[in-house]
This record gives structure tokens, sequence and C-alpha cells, in this order.
């Protein structure tokens, strides 16, 4: 059972895959901010902006004021992709 995904109810997308971002991609929608994905597992559905990277490289980690900083958000799938779309900076 560990390897089944978990499913959240997006409410613009239905039942859906759950996937993490950081609270500024939510909360900067106009301006990219980049976005870092876990590249050891690709299917593994967690970014976060190139700030949050910063700290988190800084922190050495995911230590507790990483994690205040990143405020991590649960989305959907469907919705993950759009954030990565609008944030990869180009």
């Amino acid at each position: 059972m560990a390897d089944a995904a978990l499913s959240i109810s997006c409410g613009k997308h239905g039942s859906r895959v759950a996937a993490v971002v950081c609270c500024h991609h939510l909360a900067n929608a106009g301006r990219p901010a980049g976005f870092v994905e876990n590249s050891e597992d690709p299917s593994d559905l967690q970014a976060w902006c190139d700030t949050c990277e910063q700290v988190y490289l800084a922190q050495g980690g995911k230590t507790e004021e990483f994690r205040k900083f990143n405020n991590m958000t649960i989305v959907c799938d469907l919705c993950y992709i759009a954030l990565k779309s609008h944030h990869s900076l180009r």
C-alpha cells in the first residue's frame, strides 16, 4: 500500500492525485518564482521555489525554520502541472 498515490478533492479538477508545492507558488501568481522538483524521484510530485531552495541549502535540509518558510501546500496533480508551467524559469 505504500506505493498507492494519495488523492485529494480539488475544487477545480475533482478527485485527483495529491502533490505538494511551497506557499510561494500560490502566493506569487504574477512573476515566475522557479520550480525545483525532487530530482531523485520524478514521480514524487513535490516542488518549491528558488528562494525555498536557497533556504533549504543554507539550513542543510528540512529544518523547522525551512518548514515554516516553505509552508507546504497540497494541490492536485493538474494544478501542480499548471504551477510548474508558470513558475519554471526559461
